[in-house]
């Protein structure tokens, strides 16, 4: 039996998948990790750390992944996924995916002072008067005061 450095039996499959195989087993580590932080904590006491919007995120996140899995499921077990109401119901999970980001979107563009605005523009921007143009704050350019 040839074992590779990862463990894994290279023998009971291609050898040119390997690489594909080992990022696989990689992905499946980092899911099982994250799933184990997420039921340390019952879902209540998870959601109540949570803003609204937060828990909108973390229900989609939930639910697409686990329709994500079954597609996976479905595909090894010679089911052409594409062909099932799972794909309609990922479909579905990413437009409310899509509508979640724009709120959140929204939520994070900053809000016009229309006061401040108002004010920036007018002291922006130069009205000539009488009173301005024939005294000035500073002295004109080239010339120098004279110091007694």
């Amino acid at each position: 039996m040839d074992m590779s450095e990862d463990g894994i039996n290279t023998e009971e499959y291609p050898t040119e998948i390997h690489d594909y195989l080992a990022a696989f087993e990689k992905s499946l580590g980092s899911v099982d990790e994250m799933l184990k932080t997420m039921m340390s904590l019952s879902r209540s006491e998870l959601l109540q750390k949570l803003e609204p919007l937060e828990q909108a995120k973390m229900d989609l996140v939930s639910v697409y992944t686990l329709n994500s899995m079954f597609w996976v499921y479905l595909a090894t077990q010679g089911i052409n996924p594409k062909e099932h109401p799972v794909k309609q119901e990922l479909e579905r999970i990413r437009t409310y995916m899509n509508k979640v980001k724009e709120i959140a979107d929204k939520k994070k563009a900053s809000k016009l002072d229309k006061g401040a605005a108002s004010r920036f523009v007018r002291n922006a921007l130069w009205e000539p008067n009488a009173e301005n143009e024939h005294t000035s704050k500073t002295p004109a350019k080239g010339k120098k005061r004279k110091m007694d």
